[in-house]
């Protein structure tokens, strides 16, 4: 099976190599691995003691920060390495100062496996959340490396629980610990034979509580809001913003809009402007203006949002229409912001649980959307106590990032 899965692997990336001819992603995905291996060799020496972190993109990265950070403190003489295996979390995060080296994780050949682990040399090695390549795993195992999984999720449906997902299965019996996120998880895993499991949490929690420690302030958000109650829309797709054009289209002059998409391309920002009919300020734009003579802001950079957030009085958090869903809520849950989403949220822990508690309104049409905006916007003691739900809950699920450390 390990002879198929690395001729279907081979053959994956010959089609990806042709693609990246006509696909930016694709081109940062291949070019991106070009030249790795000499770049491990330019930063760890032979004689390094060294830590590996593995992220599949930008959310696993944010994911497992707090544990990096920890880790970081707890061994000062080790290289911390993180390796991404989307452009998406790489080319966002490849600048960041935690990790000693930050590259793509090279393609999931026995050769690169050897190679990689090899000139890295890790005494431990850190999975985050999922993605689980076979012959990194196995090269880790043969060489008897510590390897963990952190807010590890499993489902059901995973071909790891299949009468079909021996090979899969295989691929689990390298990790020394799994810490997941839930009951199920754990429950899931003991199923097949594992037992060395531990629920810790979700480290995103400890994440996003690390974020009101930092100074969260802008002046030019704050002199846009002018003290004006203000809807902080983030992560936004052409589906919800649809729905929200039409609101914002109609909405009073005494509210404040700010839009954070989720793609900040010229052509798609353009089109969300010209759809909207109040006065609107882009980002890019923003020098030497008056901000707050200005309704809505349309942020087209990345890398504010979570700070945005904090001058929020109700959020709306965007891809709760599209598949697999609603994008992570819990940085304005963190700053007790009563929060809006679509319907697609299943998936997603935390989006689920603040839905049931009330914390999280979910909508699925413009009528529902209205609904909720108008409930938030003119009743204060309903909104405050949406966002003291949303703020408790975090608060409450906080801690993964200990349990882990107290376990490794």
């Amino acid at each position: 099976m390990l002879f198929l899965y690395n001729l279907i692997l081979l053959f994956a990336f010959q089609v990806i190599q042709l693609l990246a001819l006509f696909n930016p992603k694709m081109k940062l995905f291949v070019d991106g691995r070009k030249g790795v291996f000499e770049r491990i060799r330019e930063k760890i020496n032979p004689s390094d003691k060294t830590i590996w972190f593995h992220a599949a993109s930008l959310g696993e990265y944010e994911q497992g920060l707090p544990v990096i950070e920890q880790i970081k403190i707890k061994f000062p003489d080790h290289k911390i390495v993180v390796t991404f295996f989307s452009p998406s979390g790489y080319e966002v995060r490849k600048n960041n100062t935690v990790a000693d080296l930050t590259i793509y994780l090279p393609l999931d050949t026995k050769h690169n496996a050897q190679l990689f682990v090899e000139l890295v040399h890790p005494e431990m090695v850190f999975f985050i959340k999922y993605e689980f390549w076979p012959n990194y795993l196995n090269e880790l195992k043969k060489r008897t490396i510590k390897t963990y999984l952190i807010s590890g999720i499993f489902r059901e449906n995973q071909a790891f629980f299949k009468g079909y997902g021996g090979f899969y299965r295989n691929a689990l019996n390298t990790f020394d610990y799994f810490f997941v996120q839930n009951e199920n998880s754990k429950k899931l895993l003991q199923s097949i034979g594992f037992t060395n499991v531990k629920i810790s949490g979700d480290t995103r929690f400890d994440r996003v509580v690390s974020i009101l420690e930092r100074d969260n302030s802008l002046d030019f958000i704050e002199q846009f809001k002018d003290q004006k109650t203000t809807i902080v829309i983030g992560s936004s797709w052409p589906k919800d913003e649809s729905l929200l054009v039409n609101y914002i289209n109609s909405a009073s002059a005494d509210l404040k809009f700010i839009i954070a998409p989720h793609n900040i391309h010229k052509p798609e920002i353009d089109k969300l402007q010209t759809l909207i009919t109040k006065k609107t300020i882009l980002y890019s734009e923003k020098e030497n203006q008056n901000l707050n003579e200005f309704q809505i802001f349309i942020i087209d950079t990345i890398g504010i949002l979570t700070k945005i957030y904090s001058y929020a009085d109700i959020a709306y958090v965007g891809g709760g229409f599209g598949n697999p869903g609603v994008h992570n809520i819990l940085e304005p849950a963190t700053f007790g912001v009563p929060i809006v989403i679509g319907p697609n949220y299943s998936h997603f822990a935390e989006a689920t649980a603040l839905v049931h508690q009330g914390g999280c309104v979910s909508i699925s049409n413009q009528k529902e959307l209205n609904e909720a905006f108008d409930n938030l916007i003119s009743n204060e003691d309903i909104r405050h106590e949406k966002g003291h739900i949303c703020e408790t809950f975090v608060q409450m699920n906080k801690g993964a990032t200990v349990t882990i450390l107290k376990n490794i």
